[in-house]
């Protein structure tokens, strides 16, 4: 075994420790070194400053996510085993396949309802809550499922929509269905009625993301000056009228910062369908689909090229996000 091959794989625990101890050496001779030329940098042209500084983070950020964009890139004009170059092939299996087709359907679903669900519901929560007696009670309630791993919120509401077949007097384990059967109605399977079941699945994103919204967009209401308030209502707004024609429009940036956040978060979502459904019952989205060719069907061409639409899909939301913080920027 060379020094290399031991240094990336060491076998025996001395062997490991070894190795930690020599990362650690190293950590102190680099920083040694580090703090060493800042102590000289007043003799230092400015230059060697500004090199010295974003040198190392241009770098990282070089090998460790413009290589890896670029090769998956390549990789998505590649055959299976990316070995063989098959042009547009994948891009074109992508979009004409009625599988992937599906993903994609599934995918726009994701992005439009998640993203303006969650605000409305973020917005309309945060304007019925503020300045009342159980503020701060009411908005920890809807915040929790924030601190929830997207796993552990998919468990739980795969327990709430659980189905046992109706036979005799069998209590049903999901929430839902139970309630069903109270009313007298016949249980049904949420996960697997198409396409409904897509939108169950949306539920879960959306009572995830709205304590999202909900915090930012509170904020936002709670910032607008009170003699814009005391104005609109001289002028007889209440009620809806002060909510569209005031507070709309007051927390415009803030509306656009959280949907376009949202919309980001959904167009990578993989948790909740992996853990609920595995993609299964035409519930697939583009983050999941990459996984299943890449990983499971290792499919490397076509995987590539559905993380390269991912991120195209990506691009346009990034690009307005900043032309209306620029916009915001500009009118103050």
């Amino acid at each position: 075994m060379t020094t290399v091959e031991w240094l990336l794989r060491p076998d025996s625990t001395p062997e490991k420790l070894l190795l930690m101890v020599l990362a650690i050496v190293l950590f102190i001779v680099v920083m040694g070194a580090i703090l060493l030329g800042i102590d000289r940098l007043k003799r230092a042209p400015t230059w060697a400053v500004v090199l010295g500084f974003l040198g190392p983070t241009l770098l990282f950020l070089g090998f460790g996510l413009l290589y890896p964009g670029l090769r998956t890139v390549w990789g998505s004009f590649r055959d299976a085993r990316g070995r063989e170059f098959v042009g547009l092939d994948n891009y074109v299996t992508a979009f004409t396949e009625g599988q992937f087709q599906i993903v994609l359907r599934n995918t726009a679903l994701w992005v439009v309802l998640v993203p303006l669900a969650a605000t409305m519901f973020g917005l309309v929560y945060a304007v019925l809550v503020d300045r009342t007696r159980f503020e701060y009670v009411a908005k920890t309630l809807i915040f929790l499922p924030m601190a929830i791993s997207l796993v552990g919120a998919s468990i739980i509401w795969k327990f709430v929509y659980e189905y046992k077949p109706d036979q005799g007097n069998v209590q049903q384990t999901g929430l839902l269905n139970q309630l069903l059967v109270w009313l007298g109605m016949e249980p049904q399977q949420f996960l697997l009625s198409q396409p409904w079941n897509n939108l169950f699945l949306i539920v879960v994103m959306v009572w995830i993301q709205a304590g999202f919204a909900m915090t930012v967009l509170s904020a936002a209401v709670k910032a607008i000056p009170d003699d814009i308030i005391e104005a609109a209502r001289l002028d007889g707004l209440h009620g809806l009228s002060m909510f569209r024609f005031i507070t709309v429009p007051s927390i415009r940036p803030a509306l656009v910062v959280v949907v376009t956040t949202i919309a980001m978060a959904t167009l990578k979502v993989f948790d909740i369908v992996r853990t609920m459904t595995g993609g299964n019952f035409n519930t697939s989205v583009v983050a999941y689909e990459f996984y299943t060719q890449t990983f499971v069907s290792r499919n490397q061409g076509l995987g590539a090229a559905l993380a390269v639409i991912l991120f195209v899909l990506v691009i346009p939301i990034i690009a307005y996000n900043v032309r209306q913080l620029k916009l915001a920027e500009e009118i103050r």
